[in-house]
């Protein structure tokens, strides 16, 4: 790279951050243009991008049936906001349901939307079904949980740093340790409406539960009256190997289930909540909404985004492909590695605190043409869009191993 394209791209960063909150702390590259696995900057160098914009991605970037969705629904109509009805929502949530198998769905844009509709649905469900006295609902979740950025869901977040400053916070949420039965059995009391939990905590570190625990807390949930609710945001969409990380274990069905990020396709905001007819009927006019929640354009990039991931069997390919990345890594044999742990084409790579910081390899690997971010200080999360090849992956280890070494 000459001097004068990375002057280009120093600037732009320079730039940027004189007038965004510096909120984030990006690696150092300015990504123009994307395709498929790869991105390149702004000096022209090619990336392989196993960030995916946090699953967003899972289809790929610019996939061509999801772009000639956008364009042709843009052509055409783009909002409408929920005042009147529009020609796309309705197919689009009918068939997100059947993928589903739930009977109704909300549509909203963001993967914290999202939760703060589960939240609202399940304290509605608890007051009005359930018949727990007014404003003692709670709300079973997590530690190390990440469900959000919003006031209320920061409240019940265990990682001080996403609390601080931003209180006084939502009242009604109890916390226990993810994957331990035992304390979500004692946690829950007559007032508890939901367990909310991610099937795997991948902004976590990529903290994959023991087995069977999913199953055993839907069941436990059933036993006592209590919505088992399913922020499958990261985990869904095929990341994970199956349509839905709950598919892994028979008996985790969820009663709410969240879906985002790959529900838009990488091109556009698509969340959605699911549940059954007999919880959702419980909203009437009035008591939710969103004025871009649901929008035409945002219904038929969702529906191509679907398609995709059916028709291409991306969830197959995770599942495969995951496989095969996990035996490349498995063979490194690197003493900086502490685990390597994850499941479908969402994998976290922890680096023992003696090597250092994931920071410092995720820029590493930068240099050498993969873009990873580091997650809890020393996890490295690898999760390429589902549309990677072999090769490609061959390649990556190669390149962390250049980095290890």
């Amino acid at each position: 790279m000459n001097d004068a394209a990375r002057d280009a791209g120093a600037a732009l960063i320079a730039a940027t951050e004189r007038v965004s909150a510096p909120n984030y702390a990006p690696l150092p590259v300015v990504i123009s243009r994307a395709e498929g696995v790869w991105a390149w900057d702004v000096a022209g160098r090619k990336f392989l991008d196993c960030i995916s914009a946090y699953s967003s991605l899972n289809q790929g970037h610019r996939h061509p049936r999801i772009m000639a969705a956008l364009l042709d629904q843009a052509s055409r109509l783009t909002l409408t906001s929920r005042a009147v009805h529009n020609d796309r929502m309705g197919p689009f949530l009918d068939k997100l349901c059947r993928l589903a198998g739930l009977d109704m769905a909300l549509p909203m844009n963001t993967g914290a939307e999202g939760v703060e509709t589960a939240i609202k649905v399940a304290r509605k469900w608890g007051y009005r079904t359930k018949r727990v006295p007014r404003d003692r609902a709670e709300i079973v979740a997590c530690r190390n949980n990440f469900h959000g950025r919003t006031t209320t869901i920061v409240g019940f977040s265990s990682e001080p740093q996403y609390r601080e400053d931003f209180g006084p916070y939502s009242a009604g949420f109890v916390l226990v340790d993810f994957g331990d039965i035992d304390q979500l059995r004692a946690a829950i009391t007559p007032n508890t409406v939901a367990f909310l939990v991610e099937p795997i905590q991948a902004e976590a570190g990529v903290i994959v539960p023991p087995p069977g625990y999913l199953a055993a807390a839907r069941q436990l949930c059933r036993e006592h009256n209590v919505l088992f609710v399913l922020d499958e945001i990261q985990t869904g969409l095929g990341r994970t190997g199956k349509l839905f990380a709950h598919e892994h274990e028979p008996g985790a069905e969820p009663d709410v289930l969240i879906l985002g990020k790959a529900l838009g396709g990488g091109v556009y905001p698509v969340s959605a909540v699911l549940a059954s007819r007999a919880i959702m009927t419980l909203l009437k006019p009035g008591d939710h909404g969103s004025t871009f929640g649901g929008n035409p354009l945002a219904a038929a990039i969702g529906s191509a985004a679907l398609d995709v991931l059916i028709d291409e069997d991306l969830a197959a390919r995770a599942a495969t492909l995951g496989a095969h990345l996990r035996r490349g890594l498995g063979a490194l044999r690197s003493g900086k590695i502490k685990e390597i742990r994850g499941r479908g084409l969402l994998i976290g790579i922890e680096i023992a605190a003696t090597a250092g910081t994931a920071r410092a390899f995720c820029e590493r690997l930068l240099e050498r043409g993969v873009l990873a971010k580091d997650t809890h200080a020393q996890v490295i999360r690898l999760a390429p869009p589902l549309v990677v090849e072999p090769a490609e992956l061959d390649w990556l280890v190669t390149q962390l191993r250049a980095v290890l070494e």
